[in-house]
């Protein structure tokens, strides 16, 4: 019987490509596409499939919540993140929330192939980084999630950094010297590895 497989992803070129790689390594596939995340909803409401190849990135799409949202039709899909971030820490969010795999769109064609194979008929892809990461999370009793190691006052001033207020602006809010809120900035900066709010912005989405 042939695997189905949803490939969502916004670019025709991506799906192209992947559409390509696939047929060519592997027999008995069924592609469909989609271009957004409600358009894939719309699908699995209606559709069986063996693997959601599902863009993070995806219009409409909503992070972490992507993943609940399609089992609540399909519970048992199997659904491989595709994203052009690399970050392990980003990765092993997905993973956690229940991803069966994450590959960078970057990969290798073989890498691909690999990972859809195994998911296929392992129903996991993971890389020894991966692994590495959230098995030392585990022993160490540790947060892989770079904000859990913010404090209550560090997360809370973060999400007014997030919301556009300036230092004048927190340090008005929260009744505190502008030094104190430049010294907090300063650490989750530090704590979060950014260099600027743009970058902290980033890292709330992908994170939090």
């Amino acid at each position: 019987m042939a695997n189905r497989i949803l490939l969502v992803d916004d670019h025709l070129v991506v799906r192209t490509g992947v559409s390509i790689i696939l047929e060519e390594n592997f027999k008995d596939l069924t592609i469909f596409t989609a271009k957004t995340f409600p358009e894939t909803i719309s699908f699995v409401k209606e559709n069986n499939v063996d693997l959601i190849i599902l863009d993070i990135n995806i219009p409409g799409g909503k992070n972490r919540e992507m993943i609940n949202d399609i089992r609540a039709f399909q519970p048992d899909v199997k659904i491989m993140m595709f994203s052009a971030n690399d970050d392990e820490d980003y990765a092993c969010q997905y993973i956690i929330a229940g991803a069966n795999g994450y590959v960078n769109k970057l990969s290798e064609e073989r890498v691909i192939v690999e990972a859809v194979d195994s998911i296929l008929t392992k129903g996991s892809y993971f890389t020894p980084e991966i692994i590495n990461k959230i098995v030392s999370a585990s022993v160490n009793k540790t947060s892989i999630n770079p904000l859990d190691n913010l404090s209550k006052r560090e997360f809370q001033i973060s999400e007014l950094l997030l919301s556009g207020d300036g230092n004048i602006e927190i340090a008005n809010k929260l009744n505190i010297q502008m030094s104190t809120v430049s010294t907090y900035k300063s650490r989750i900066f530090e704590k979060l590895n950014v260099k600027n709010l743009v970058e902290l912005i980033s890292v709330f989405k992908k994170l939090k």
